[in-house]
């Protein structure tokens, strides 16, 4: 295996263990809800502080040009433990109080220190077309964030469980993420310019593409928060309250959320093929390619 498909191989997977966390607390909203007195309100920003604390986390980091001054896999380190770290504690304080809530946002924060910077590590090895590789990396997001619902099921529904395994992982590929090598496409750190961040509005191009990805995550971040939810409710409803309706819901819920990075990767692969039919002359060159 070439130190590039290694490289992405390690990325990828490290993109898996640690969007565990994005959902840890929202898998186990059914679970809590027996045990323990869960006020709707609580149980609603088990999710939404934690999209409301990565686009905090990507505006700061934005700001400070924290991706580019640091190294990127020691700011996946950095993050990454941080982030096991605000799940954990959640054991440690009444999981019905709004410091839970405080620490969902934190570990929101954080991933603004993942994700951007796992995509800006498989970027250094791009070489051409990048569909594949982006289709790759949104699949592992996909993954990882139904992952706690597969925790939640071979761990007997039991929410304990369910957050300390997505702790677990995240630290996993905290470390593992020092596996990676950077590749030769790496620019110099740009200086900052405040201009950058409005063009995103002033062109209209770039203003399409940002209101139609806001309308998108709004519905498919809604979907994932609230479907497994509606399963435990439905297989209850069918089965009867039981370990097994329980468990049954968990893996569907899994496997709803999971389906979308088989769409991710051949959606990657289908644009690669949609330009190389466009252009014959065109070749694609993958990072595995490289020597």
């Amino acid at each position: 295996m070439t130190v590039p498909t290694r490289s992405l191989v390690i990325i990828a997977f490290c993109a898996v263990a640690t969007m565990s966390l994005w959902f840890s607390a929202s898998a186990v909203v059914p679970a809590l809800r027996q045990s323990v007195d869960l006020p709707p309100l609580i149980a609603a920003l088990f999710s939404s502080a934690v999209q409301a604390g990565f686009v905090v986390g990507t505006l700061i980091s934005a700001l400070l040009n924290l991706a580019d001054r640091i190294e990127p896999r020691r700011f996946f380190l950095a993050s990454a433990l941080l982030a096991a770290g605000a799940n954990i504690l959640i054991l440690a304080f009444d999981q019905a109080s709004y410091s839970v809530i405080a620490l969902r946002f934190v570990t929101g924060v954080c991933m603004a220190g993942i994700y951007p910077v796992g995509m800006k590590l498989a970027a250094s090895w791009a070489r051409g077309d990048m569909s594949l590789m982006i289709g790759a990396l949104v699949g592992a997001l996909a993954l990882g964030s139904a992952s706690p619902h597969l925790f939640n099921a071979l761990g007997g529904i039991d929410w304990v469980f369910t957050l300390v395994a997505s702790s677990l992982s995240a630290t996993v590929a905290a470390f593992a993420i020092l596996l990676v090598v950077v590749g030769p496409n790496t620019p110099p750190t740009p200086p900052f310019r405040i201009d950058a961040a409005f063009r995103g509005w002033t062109q209209r191009g770039l203003r399409l593409a940002n209101i139609g990805y806001l309308g998108h995550m709004w519905e498919l971040y809604a979907m994932w928060a609230w479907i497994g939810v509606f399963l435990v409710a439905s297989f209850r409803a069918t089965l009867g309250s039981s370990a097994d309706a329980d468990t049954l819901a968990a893996l569907a819920t899994f496997v709803v959320m999971g389906s979308g990075a088989l769409g991710c990767v051949a959606g990657g692969y289908w644009r690669i093929d949609m330009v190389a039919r466009r252009s014959p002359s065109w070749r694609w060159r993958s990072a595995a390619a490289v020597p």
